[in-house]
């Protein structure tokens, strides 16, 4: 069973910190350029904490970690982030306009809206042998090494954990709606992506118990921050080396985490496409034809760049109404003046056990997996390992960018994928399988510094 406690959070104090200035997105996704503009933006922005800058002349004494822990110090003595008066649950509301994925670029008119509505809560921590919390993804170890100390030194949690779990009667759903309406909501603010965050204290002992009732029997899956997970598990286990037993009620036994019931609206999973470069002796017609007892080929030519944007959305169009019999975009360079789109799907009749043995049968039924194991090794000879070593794959969210990275010669072929569905998430995760890198993107991310929960 997951156990769910509230906490009494850390948060920004607008009258000293602006919401807009202090907060950021998670770790991973800032970059450089992020980064100096979030340090730009005000001396308190999370991104003194969340990634710090490092230099040349640090020390074991001063050094990214060290300035991290003594800034959330001096925020805490200065006013500028304070803890709430009483254990509490977080309800945390995102509206977003879905990004221009495959669906929109088949010319779809019009933005779409959506909220996405989770809570925040410290959930224990649990070995994934306990069959209570599940990954979908194996980890790195380079990331969990940072996160570690960092997490040594600021004995913070700064940024969410998004987890999901399924409750078709939207009990805890029901909850957060009833709390939202009584009040106004504590933070408000929209980030650099246009999207609207807000967030609401829930610390009604009535609504704070029956959250907690509604989760007892849940399975958590984590959506994003596998490696913030594994992160937390490494620093509870030194926290009980550290004082020789295990404290069940002691902070560190628990993470601060998103949780986000997959029954309720506004969930989106992006497709992540994948573009390849630096295969040997690559041919489009070879590959075609080594494909040809497995995939039907779909082409929308055209002939001149004027017919293009109409072949374009024709293909898209089909990518997106073939999804149920495994469609695969797929766009090569020029052979000769040969230029099209192509939607591959499965022939009727073809055994996936047969096309991928060595793949479990919820597998087989990921378009990533069929991408990976029925086409890459097979066609183009990009081995496991050298997708791990990036050797020819990068990566695009935006479709348009991984079709442009064949216009422009960067790439020898672009491969554009459907999203997969939240369900496939839970079935696989919870059977104990894991899903190969990048083959989910939840949107939008859950900022940082929202809420921060003290694990000492």
């Amino acid at each position: 069973m997951a156990q769910i406690y509230p906490f009494r959070a850390f948060r920004y104090n607008p009258a000293s910190a602006p919401f807009e200035r202090v907060l950021t997105q998670p770790y991973d996704k800032i970059s450089p350029a992020m980064q100096e503009k979030y340090y730009a933006t005000d001396p308190h922005n999370l991104i003194s904490v969340e990634k710090g800058r490092a230099y040349p002349t640090d020390t074991p004494q001063n050094n990214v970690y060290t300035r991290a822990a003594a800034a959330i110090e001096d925020w805490i003595r200065g006013n500028v982030i304070a803890q709430d008066p009483a254990p509490s649950f977080y309800s945390y509301m995102q509206e977003y306009t879905v990004p221009s994925t495959v669906a929109r670029a088949a010319g779809t008119q019009g933005e779409e809206r959506r909220t996405r509505r989770g809570f925040i809560g410290a959930g224990k921590l649990e070995e994934y042998s306990a069959g209570v919390v599940f990954r979908h993804e194996h980890t790195l170890s380079g990331p969990k090494a940072d996160r570690l100390e960092l997490l040594r030194h600021t004995k913070t949690h700064t940024g969410q954990l998004f987890t999901l779990y399924s409750d078709s009667q939207r009990r805890i759903d029901a909850i957060l709606e009833e709390a939202e309406s009584a009040a106004a909501p504590a933070t408000e603010m929209r980030d650099e992506y246009g999207v609207v965050h807000r967030l609401w204290v829930v610390a009604d002992p009535r609504r704070v118990a029956a959250i907690q009732q509604a989760m007892d029997d849940q399975k958590l899956v984590i959506a994003d921050g596998h490696h913030r997970y594994e992160t937390a598990l490494n620093y509870r286990n030194e926290c009980r080396a550290r004082t020789g037993k295990i404290d069940t009620g002691a902070a560190f036994e628990r993470a601060m985490m998103t949780f986000v019931n997959t029954r309720s609206e506004g969930l989106t999973i992006l497709p992540t496409h994948r573009v390849a470069a630096h295969i040997h002796d690559f041919s489009w017609t070879a590959v075609r034809r080594h494909l040809e007892p497995w995939f039907t080929a779909e082409a929308f030519p055209f002939p001149s760049e004027e017919k293009k944007s109409e072949a374009r959305k024709n293909f898209f169009a089909r990518l997106v109404g073939a999804r149920e019999k495994r469609a695969i975009g797929v766009y090569p360079a020029t052979e000769g003046q040969k230029r099209a789109f192509y939607v591959l799907t499965v022939r009727e009749g073809v055994s996936l056990a047969q096309m991928l043995p060595n793949v479990s049968p919820l597998q087989r039924e990921l378009d990533v997996v069929l991408l990976h194991e029925g086409i890459l090794e097979p066609a183009l000879g990009i081995t496991p390992q050298a997708v791990t070593a990036e050797a020819n794959l990068t990566y695009e969210r935006e479709a348009s960018a991984a079709l442009e990275a064949v216009d422009r010669g960067r790439a020898q072929i672009s491969f554009l994928l459907n999203p997969c569905g939240v369900e496939q998430v839970m079935k696989i995760a919870t059977a104990g399988e894991v899903m190969p890198q990048k083959s989910t993107d939840f949107f939008p991310k859950l900022l940082s510094g929202i809420a921060m929960y003290r694990a000492e």
